[in-house]
């Protein structure tokens, strides 16, 4: 890859992609590939990209150079809307498909008041737990730190 901080970056998501299918089994026994490709979850792939780019950028060019602070600045804003933003949003999500049950109970106590139901629900795993968020920067550290060993060509 012409740009090895990118391709660093890009292996440490993937790598954290991939490892959200066994931390889903590990946590419910079952197999969803679809965590493969999904947001949220165990281990933060938004956090690893952000912390191997900075890693890899601390490492090959310093601490006290513009590209470092600016991956340190990408990765603070990135983690910061994960476990704020995006999970608060996923939390509004949960108890906006919870509307649906609510009304029904109370529609059956008031005869004559008709409900529709949602045919879809909101997608409710969008942002990550704290230690989400640090279970993808320790992996992207790792990955950021042997990218930036590994001599480049």
């Amino acid at each position: 890859m012409p740009n090895r901080g990118l391709g660093t970056a890009l292996l440490a998501v993937g790598a954290a992609q991939l490892l959200k299918l066994p931390m889903h089994y590990a946590k419910t026994g079952e197999w969803d590939c679809r965590k493969m490709i999904g947001s949220g979850g165990m281990p933060s792939s938004h956090a690893s990209g952000v912390t191997a780019l900075s890693v890899y950028t601390a490492k090959k060019y310093g601490l006290r150079t513009p590209e470092f602070a600016i991956s340190a600045m990408l990765g603070i804003i990135v983690m910061y809307d994960a476990m704020n933003i995006r999970r608060h949003a996923g939390e509004i999500a949960m108890q906006v498909n919870d509307l649906d049950e609510d009304v029904e109970k109370l529609s059956g106590e008031h005869p004559g008041f008709y409900h529709k139901r949602r045919r879809s629900k909101l997608k409710e795993s969008l942002g990550h737990q704290p230690r989400e968020v640090a279970a993808g920067s320790l992996l992207g550290a790792i990955v950021g730190f042997l990218g930036a060993l590994s001599p480049s060509k």
